[in-house]
């Protein structure tokens, strides 16, 4: 479950085959669903093959919509986009179609429904035990020719879908399936089952037939048990006050002092508690993508409940926009490091708090999108002991959402910098980065100006600056910060390995290692064989 939304699929192939012409597949991404359930036409070679390339095309492409079309707009575009790709193919492979599957999509956004179908895959809604078909069959009117498709994708050279939007209500659930499903259950089977798994609906099915079906068999339930907060958050009255100034007393909090150069940060007080507040920037009043992202962070800042970050609250009876941060009596890394360095054993610390904060984001497919010491706060635990927390919510995206350099730009990776999408690997160069800079107070790169392309030229080991850092944690900070992705840890689980067995990290070989550094031993055999030819030599000519 994730985002208030229950998702199960089921697919089961007809008679005794081990796969059918059935696809289906989903993807959750910053709070938008998309769900998709084809049926390869079976009198078509390449129907299975379309099915499955439909569903993966459309998934895809609407997680990297542009985030200036509509939701309706890039339905339309997409399903045009692939019906076309797949008619092409199968004239030029076949010179008749082949590549031909029904459609059926669901994305669901906050508290609305967007749903489109094409041929006779089906969408219902149900609510308040009441079954209703939203999607409309592409087949023939006549009796006994209800199989008939009258539309389908990559029968046509272009393909008209039928489109719908509908509201949603906590407690109603959304069915895909295939003809398989509703030609063998009754509405009123579908009714008694809808609220377990797609597979309960999918086995009922088979049931009927001895679990030898008739026709590939596909169900996909979405369960709305929760609407994405962001709506509400979005669509409340709140006030955004051009300034905020020393003394003003918002919804009960004193504010303190600005903690930030635009006063939209500030320490406040309640009650004798100090707590942080953060205001939505002015221009969230008339910029809808301004408002989005502050929605977007406040409920990032809410959702994100783990020891890793400040604990954050969202006030229900707040009058203006804002959220809550507990307030913690600690220091900015950066801060910190502008006095000295900081220690080999909290490096290590250190490496192990982002390790294990970014493997909790990615869970969520999430990365922080900003690591660097000033988005790190270090403070005295109940125990008196160092620890650190994550700052800064609004810079939390969803993984290859972002290919622009957003960030800060001596904590990028090379690849970001021309275009490269934001990933977990590029998140480890900026973990890389952090340790770099926290150890030995110099960046590995140099101090990267905004709107700067930088050259990347050779690191100097940490370690050369730094004596006091071992071998094994040199070279896990050089894997870490390397230009070649190919190089660099691909996962924060290879690099939190090493880090937690420093006896099984591997030397770290640099484009200026020697070969003798690489391997000492191969040219002292090398160097000893020469020596023993030249001696040979000597020896035979000495003679001669």
């Amino acid at each position: 479950m994730t985002n208030g939304i229950d998702i199960s699929a089921f697919s089961l192939a007809k008679g005794k085959e081990l796969t059918g012409d059935d696809a289906y597949g989903y993807k959750i991404y910053d709070g938008t669903v998309v769900s998709v359930v084809c049926d390869g036409v079976g009198s078509a070679i390449k129907g299975a093959e379309a099915a499955k390339r439909v569903v993966d095309f459309l998934v895809n492409s609407l997680k990297n919509r542009p985030k200036s079309w509509s939701i309706e707009k890039s339905i339309k575009h997409f399903i045009e986009n692939i019906n076309h790709i797949l008619y092409m193919e199968s004239i030029q492979d076949y010179e008749r179609v082949e590549y031909v599957t029904t459609l059926t999509i669901a994305v669901i956004d906050g508290n609305r429904l967007y749903g489109a179908n094409v041929g006779d895959s089906r969408i219902y809604l149900y609510r308040d035990s009441n079954l209703v078909q939203l999607s409309n069959d592409h087949s023939m009117s006549e009796e006994s020719m209800e199989h008939i498709l009258t539309a389908a994708i990559g029968l046509e050279e272009s393909v008209e879908p039928y489109y719908f939007e509908n509201n949603l209500k906590v407690g109603d659930r959304v069915l895909l399936c295939s003809d398989g499903l509703y030609n063998e259950l009754s509405s009123d089977e579908i009714k008694s089952t809808i609220n377990t798994k797609a597979s309960a609906l999918v086995r009922k099915a088979s049931k009927k037939h001895n679990d030898d079906l008739p026709d590939d068999t596909t169900a996909l339930i979405l369960k709305i048990d929760e609407l994405d907060p962001r709506v509400e958050y979005k669509q409340k009255p709140l006030k955004v006050e051009d300034s905020y100034k020393k003394g003003d007393l918002i919804d009960g909090y004193k504010l303190i002092k600005p903690l930030a150069q635009h006063h939209r940060v500030w320490l406040s007080s309640k009650r004798g508690q100090n707590y942080v507040i953060k205001f939505a920037p002015y221009s969230a009043i008339d910029n809808e993508s301004e408002l989005d992202l502050f929605v977007k962070e406040v409920w990032n800042a809410k959702r994100l409940k783990a020891g890793f970050f400040v604990k954050a609250v969202v006030p229900n009876n707040r009058t203006h926009r804002y959220y809550i941060m507990r307030y913690i009596n600690g220091l900015e890394l950066k801060e910190s490091i502008k006095k000295r360095a900081i220690s080999v054993d909290m490096g290590i610390e250190l490496a192990l708090f982002l390790l294990k904060s970014s493997q909790f984001l990615i869970r969520k497919d999430l990365l922080h999108g900003d690591i660097k010491p000033e988005n790190i706060l270090i403070y005295k635990n109940s125990k008196d002991k160092d620890s650190f927390k994550l700052v800064d919510f609004g810079s939390i995206s969803e993984a290859y959402s972002i290919t622009s350099r957003a960030g800060t730009p001596s904590y990028l990776a090379p690849e970001r910098f021309s275009g490269a999408p934001i990933s977990e690997q590029t998140e480890i160069f900026a973990i890389g980065v952090t340790l770099y800079e926290a150890l030995t107070k110099k960046f590995p790169y140099g101090d990267i100006e905004p709107f700067q392309t930088p050259q990347f030229k050779i690191a100097k080991f940490p370690s050369s600056i730094n004596p006091k850092i071992p071998k094994w944690l040199d070279a896990v900070i050089m894997r870490a910060i390397d230009i070649d992705p190919k190089k660099r840890y691909s996962h924060y689980s290879n690099m939190l390995y090493e880090i937690n067995n420093p006896q099984k990290v591997k030397h770290y070989f640099g484009a200026t290692t020697t070969l003798i550094e690489r391997n000492p031993i191969l040219v002292c055999r090398v160097a000893l064989i020469i020596s023993l030819l030249a001696n040979i030599g000597i020896l035979y000519f000495s003679r001669a």
